[in-house]
């Protein structure tokens, strides 16, 4: 706008509000997808008792959600867990939490274009024949170059895009839902919410923990509105309400979903459900509903680009506030004088995302490649929750009594760990647990690839401790009320 004037440093403030925010977190956890693929996974665990694995879930991350709610209002920064970690634990930490949060945030968008480019393709084929199955690629592209310009064109059409996609997905499975429940008629009953339907194999609580477990997946991503605190507004109020909103609504939204289909199929034949074939969300809407199957098709594929889409904003976010203390190259701090968007961080995630996609998509096929940046994924993103909950209670206790909440900033944190290190080692395919099987090649290179990055992280972080340790203590400065650090403005200001 005429006449105003910007940091060099600072993104566009006060551009987005509750709403658009609320649906960065909701999109980031990409509800329809995770619905169709993700929590059918616990169904061979936990039979017809899987919508009790759903509510332990969210139980559980609501815990974690709690933290990151309380450490967002009081930190409103685009470093978000980066920041919370060197706050309430140490730089060091800090650094390292930003490290790994950049580098598993920048795979989510090719994570989610292979499943855009293999649901299409095979999609395409059941329908015309003549479409080969094999034609995958080119969907994906399409998808990063939506998304692409969708955050080129900055944080407010973004996320409003998001907010759009995010609307589409949330209805049409919540209006199938409805319409299962209907057609279930007498056979609704609550004792889903029990242990009685657990399968033989996994019977019980046991079965329904485990369940759980892969259950707990889904709900990765209600953090993501963390990174837009500086282009938000009221960002203390509103990050809050956010994170804390949207795990609880996608968590509800999940409970019901699953317990729709549940008493429709039959919880005593619920074990075989799956993400594909009759007994899948896909296979019973084209069985039984006609056409809507199409829309569940469509909001799954709408489920793709949006969490694509948020979690392209939180890489890019979280690099920018990295690069602006110069802890990643300075480069990535790049803004677009007219949109302020952090357009090089935008463009070395989609380098990043096409060559994923095509390297590993080709190197074996899209779905294991998926599988295996899946894996990786999970790995880091629950890595990241532990130490963002061992940084509330470090952060509170640091404080002192008057704002210290036992039960929110201890208890919540402890109970929170608790629950995600089950999921921590199911994604890292360490058999802890009855449950919890050996991972194959090449998905079991996950835990590699996890270390060497890690193991980079330690000596990037060794060398700036040794030689500009400064830059290391910068990661706890919160940026909101002084977006570029001292020493680190170029011309002061611009105008736009």
């Amino acid at each position: 706008m005429p006449g105003e004037t910007v940091a060099v440093d600072e993104l566009r403030r006060d551009a987005i509000g509750l709403c658009e925010v609320l649906f960065q977190s909701v999109t980031a956890m990409a509800p329809a997808a995770a619905v169709a693929a993700s929590i059918p996974s616990g169904a061979a665990l936990a039979g017809g008792s899987l919508p009790l694995s759903v509510l332990v879930a969210l139980v559980a991350c609501l815990f974690t959600a709690s933290c990151v709610a309380e450490l967002a209002r009081e930190l409103p920064t685009a470093g978000s867990v980066a920041t919370y970690a060197a706050q309430g634990l140490h730089p060091a930490i800090g650094f390292l939490v930003g490290w790994g949060y950049v580098f598993v945030e920048a795979l989510v968008p090719p994570l989610l274009l292979l499943q855009l480019g293999f649901t299409t393709a095979g999609t395409l084929h059941e329908e015309w024949a003549s479409y080969p199955a094999d034609l995958w690629w080119p969907w994906s592209l399409a998808g990063g170059a939506v998304i692409a310009v969708s955050g080129y064109l900055g944080v407010r059409a973004s996320a409003r895009f998001g907010t759009v996609l995010g609307v589409f997905e949330v209805l049409v499975l919540l209006v199938f839902a409805v319409w299962l429940i209907i057609r279930a008629g007498g056979h609704n009953t609550v004792t889903v919410f029990g242990t009685s339907h657990t399968p033989a194999d996994h019977p019980g609580a046991g079965g329904v923990f485990a369940g759980s477990v892969y259950t707990v997946l889904a709900f990765a991503g209600f953090e993501a509105a963390a990174p837009l605190a500086e282009e938000t507004r009221d960002p203390r109020r509103t990050m809050h309400r956010a994170v804390l909103g949207a795990a609880l609504a996608i968590g509800l939204f999940y409970v019901v979903t699953t317990y729709a289909m549940t008493v429709y199929l039959g919880p005593n034949r619920f074990a075989a459900f799956g993400a594909s074939g009759a007994a899948s969300w896909e296979g019973v809407a084209r069985a039984s509903f006609g056409l809507f199957w199409l829309l569940v098709f469509l909001a799954v594929v709408n489920s793709t680009i949006a969490n694509a889409n948020a979690c392209a904003n939180v890489s890019t976010r979280t690099a920018f506030a990295l690069a602006r203390i110069r802890v990643l190259p300075r480069v990535l701090a790049t803004l677009h004088p007219r949109h302020r968007s952090p357009v090089a961080g935008i463009a070395a995630q989609t380098a990043v995302a096409v060559g994923a996609v095509l390297g590993l998509g080709f190197a074996y096929d899209p779905v294991t490649a998926f599988l295996l940046l899946a894996t990786v994924i999970v790995t880091v993103v629950i890595g990241v929750y532990i130490v963002v909950n061992a940084a509330c209670a470090g952060y509170f206790l640091r404080r002192g009594r008057p704002m210290l909440r036992p039960v929110r900033h201890l208890l919540f944190p402890l109970l929170g760990t608790a629950a995600f290190v089950p999921a921590l080692l199911t994604a890292a395919g360490l058999p802890v647990f009855s449950f919890v099987t050996r991972l194959t090649a090449p998905v079991s290179y996950a835990g590699a690839v996890v270390g060497v990055w890690l193991a980079a992280g330690i000596v990037v972080l060794l060398v700036l401790i040794r030689r500009h340790p400064g830059r290391v203590a910068e990661t706890a400065r919160v940026h909101l009320d002084d977006p570029a650090p001292t020493g680190l403005r170029q011309n002061g200001a611009v105008q736009r």
